[in-house]
């Protein structure tokens, strides 16, 4: 494995696919690879396999660890409505059409929101920078854009009722809203004490510590003649929430560790963040007859449109995305699986007892030549030895 994935760690850097990436891929207990090509930044210091992330959406998967101890404690059940306790999504209406004189037309929702539609992503929230319509709402209401972090960012509407479709959107920012809202800790004070203390997480925050700061990765746009370095802040000065979402910076070797508690049940070196039972239930399908349908953009400058593997039936769990059907020449069925805006892409596979993540910094998402670099390293983590 290690001479084949560090020649597609190589070939990415040298051909202009990303300045630079790390990579990683684990088993149940231990590291069976690391690696890392090129740059920090177009003219930084060199790429190493403790670099800081923005990792973005894959954040995600951690808020909804977070969410399931609630469950987990009785606090809130997954099909419980979450208006009493966030009363925002309470009020939340479906969007319908745009009246002749532009304002929004809504109506009530057929169904109430639960946290089993938050993490799934069958709330009917969408994305505000990624969908037109959402985008318009926000406009004629005056609403902050969603990398404000402002909680008024989070207060679109509704494109369908509850549990009917499936749309990608900030429903894991309100999943982290509940967490605090049980827990009465912010959410960057709660993940640390309950679940990336406990797993050894050192260098995982929505705060950019004194020590992670200078081991950032620069954040970076695609253009005609290469990259250019563009800052980038998903917890800027001023945010009002940590955006559960979205917010995360990490290292690969730090996101190793939290696929190795999924893979091992729920814990870690002697910690238990989950229990056994609850983490079966975070990589079953959770959506039921819905389908994850291919990924649509309004911004193609920041998320191009992403068809992830292709020609299979694709389901939502608590909260990853699983492939019904083996990859060929990679992951098996039923593998846990997402990514970050900045093409950062990982994914665990129980039946191999296998983890992977592979980190870069660009725009736009799902960028064609990064998606070949996944394709490539995924088939290299699996090539016969």
């Amino acid at each position: 494995m290690h001479t084949a994935v560090d020649a597609v760690l190589a070939k990415a850097a040298a051909d202009g696919t990303a300045p630079g990436l790390v990579a990683m891929v684990a088993g149940p207990e231990g590291l069976l690879y690391q690696g890392a090509a090129g740059r920090r930044g177009v003219d930084g210091p060199a790429m190493t396999v403790d670099t800081v992330f923005r990792i973005a959406s894959m954040t995600k998967a951690i808020t909804s660890a977070a969410a399931m101890q609630m469950v987990e404690q009785g606090r809130i059940g997954l099909d419980q409505p979450v208006g009493d306790l966030l009363p925002a999504v309470g009020a939340a209406q479906v969007l319908e059409r745009f009246d002749e004189s532009g304002d929004p037309v809504m109506r009530a929702p057929r169904t109430p929101v639960t946290l089993r539609h938050l993490l799934t992503h069958t709330a009917g929230y969408s994305y505000q920078p990624f969908n037109a319509q959402v985008a318009r709402y926000h406009e004629r209401l005056g609403l902050p854009p969603l990398f404000s972090t402002q909680k008024a960012a989070l207060a679109g509407p509704l494109l369908f009722d509850p549990g009917t479709d499936w749309t990608y959107g900030v429903g894991i920012d309100w999943a982290g809203l509940i967490v605090e809202a049980l827990s009465g800790q912010d959410l960057e004070s709660y993940l640390q004490d309950h679940l990336l203390g406990p797993l050894g997480m050192g260098d995982t925050s929505f705060r950019l510590k004194p020590q992670m700061a200078g081991r950032l990765a620069a954040a970076h746009v695609r253009t005609p003649d290469g990259f250019l370095e563009a800052p980038l802040d998903f917890s800027p000065p001023g945010s009002d929430f940590d955006m559960g979402g979205g917010g995360l910076y990490s290292t690969a070797a730090d996101y190793v560790r939290f696929m190795q508690m999924i893979l091992n049940g729920g814990a870690l070196g002697g910690k238990r963040v989950l229990q056994a039972e609850t983490v079966a239930l975070m990589g079953r399908n959770a959506i039921g007859d819905v389908n994850v349908p291919v990924v649509k953009s309004d911004a193609p400058d920041l998320f191009a449109e992403a068809d992830m593997m292709p020609g299979q039936i694709k389901k939502w769990g608590l909260s990853f995305l699983i492939n019904t059907e083996d990859v060929a020449g990679g992951r098996s069925a039923g593998s846990l699986a997402w990514a970050g805006l900045l093409n950062s892409y990982f994914w665990i596979d129980p039946a191999r007892r296998t983890a992977a993540v592979i980190l870069m910094q660009f725009l736009p998402f799902y960028d064609a030549r990064a998606v070949a670099t996944l394709d490539a390293f995924e088939k290299a983590v699996y090539a016969p030895a």
